[in-house]
């Protein structure tokens, strides 16, 4: 597969392995408590709504441990990297500069998708075509979904020497190559389904599609009608063997036209899933275009400048398509360029669970207020369309003190549960189940994939001396397997603490291994 070559590729591609792991801190007068319909499960569970203000790398970084492999839909609107200064981003950066920002970026980003999760990427054609080799490489070119082409203007800029750009591209890729989006029942695409006859199964319309998409030399064959003319395969043949056809024939499925020269299929709309989304998306019919979302936000902040707002906002129904498209009730949705909200309200709105992060101050003077009016119910954008009354909540966090200082010590004010899930991450990959874990059932945290875990640190076994707690003796050994078998398990265990003072031996005798922290955590950036 071809390749991107930049200046600084080699270490941009690893860029993400040296982000230091943060931990969130909420601030509680921009968080909103859960209240109403929309309200979730408890903060720290991995249901709550989440708006982190802070570079978005490092808040993913910090936010891999609870979320990795959660996330149904990851939007992102990028800087385009035009050349002209934004007030909340600079997008401005030269091409290497925008593909050092972005690759890592992405590379954590696809840590975050579900199984049957997808990532769609909003661009225009200053970076869109290195942006979709980027991706290729990072997602896999086999996971490329498609490429949607959204109208974002209404009227063209007759202030350009050369072509008015009217549109966006959005990158459609998914975590699975067997990826399929939701198909919508569009009322205005069905007009030509009638039922003049009363057919018992429902409205229906005849047409002729019965020719296969490939070509299929085995299914080149003529049929005979009952009035004697010969109907010619189509040129990559029939949709369907002779038997197949005959027992369509008999259901009347398929019939043959009064003059036996064709065959004539009837489509009900009952056995219709819906119809599959065009790659092309109008503003008019469709999504809304970058004005609208202008006045979408005007609406929302009266008492601001319209020059202070964002210069290119997405509009609500932008993203309502695609989350009907990607996304059902209660899956999580996840925006890394937040900008001004419009993911987070949307979801919010559409019964989505959302994280979003922003970096800059507008994280607090536009987002936050921003859902906050959401939650209190405010009908702009999508609301009637979706029966908005309000509800819900969301926590506000910015991000916290390293784990690791720049040695690699771990920092004295990280407490047991924030090093445990760090650490859980680090060696299964996966978000550690219980937000306390350790609070209250010890040291030892579970088991996955055939292995169990257990943490010595900060006084978990309720010794406050300095590195208390901390140290592999005898009688900790049998707190840890005692722990261990009250949740069911009495498989392998690996322990970390600070030292050990068991031999080989009894370690092996008791199905257990020691690795010291911090040396032995791998990711201690």
């Amino acid at each position: 597969m071809p390749i991107l070559q930049w200046l600084t590729r080699d270490q941009d591609l690893t860029a993400a392995d040296r982000v230091p792991y943060r931990l969130l801190e909420e601030v509680a007068e921009l968080s909103v408590p859960a209240s109403g319909p929309a309200a979730g499960p408890a903060p720290g569970t991995g249901g709550d709504n989440l708006l982190v203000q802070g570079d978005n790398l490092e808040a993913l970084r910090a936010l891999l441990p609870l979320y990795a492999g959660r996330v149904k839909c990851i939007y992102i609107d990028p800087p385009y990297n035009t050349g002209s200064a934004f007030e909340h981003y600079d997008d401005s950066l030269e091409h290497a500069k925008w593909l050092a920002m972005m690759v890592p970026r992405l590379q954590l980003l696809r840590e975050f998708l579900s199984e049957d999760g997808s990532i769609w990427a909003t661009i225009d054609d200053n970076e869109g075509h290195y942006l979709k080799v980027v991706m290729d490489e990072v997602f896999g070119r086999r996971n490329f979904m498609g490429e949607v082409i959204w109208r974002n203007s209404d009227n063209s800029n007759n202030n350009v020497t050369k072509f008015s750009q009217d549109h966006n591209t959005i990158l459609v890729y998914s975590r699975q190559v067997n990826w399929g989006p939701n198909f919508l029942n569009d009322p205005t695409k069905r007009k030509h389904f009638k039922n003049p006859d009363n057919d018992p199964r429902g409205p229906w319309f005849d047409g002729n599609p019965v020719n296969n998409p490939g070509l299929r030399p085995s299914l080149q064959y003529n049929i005979v009608s009952p009035q004697g003319h010969t109907i010619k395969h189509p040129p990559n043949g029939w949709r369907w063997s002779r038997e197949t056809i005959s027992e369509k024939l008999e259901t009347g499925e398929l019939r043959f036209s009064k003059d036996g020269t064709r065959l004539i299929r009837r489509t009900y709309l009952a056995d219709m899933k819906g119809l599959p989304p065009s790659t092309l998306w109008t503003d008019v019919e469709v999504t809304g275009h970058n004005r609208a979302a202008k006045y979408e936000l005007k609406k929302l902040f009266p008492n601001v400048a319209v020059t202070s707002l964002f210069t290119t906002p997405k509009p609500e129904r932008l993203i309502q398509r695609i989350l009907d498209l990607a996304t059902n009730p209660g899956d999580l949705v996840f925006d890394s360029f937040l900008g001004s909200g419009t993911t987070a309200a949307v979801a919010h709105k559409m019964g989505r669970r959302w994280i979003g992060v922003e970096m800059g101050d507008h994280a607090r003077t536009h987002c936050a207020l921003r859902l906050r009016k959401v939650i209190e119910g405010e009908q702009g954008g999508i609301s009637r369309d979706v029966g908005w009354q309000g509800g819900g909540g969301f926590r506000f966090c910015t991000l916290g003190a390293t784990v690791f200082d720049g040695a690699g010590r771990i920092n004295p004010e990280i407490r047991f549960a924030d090093l445990a899930r760090h650490l859980w991450f680090t060696e299964f990959r996966v978000p550690m189940a219980a937000p306390d874990v350790g609070q209250v059932g010890g040291p030892f945290l579970g088991a996955h994939d055939g292995r169990g875990l257990a943490l010595l640190y900060n006084g978990i076994l309720r010794d406050r001396t300095a590195g208390g707690g901390n140290v592999l003796t005898h009688a900790v050994l049998r707190l840890i397997r005692e722990g261990a078998q009250a949740a069911g398990w009495d498989g392998p265990i690996t322990v970390y603490g600070a030292a050990n003072r068991l031999s080989e031996r009894t370690l092996a005798g008791a199905g257990m291994s020691f690795r010291q922290t911090p040396y032995d955590i791998r990711a201690r950036v």
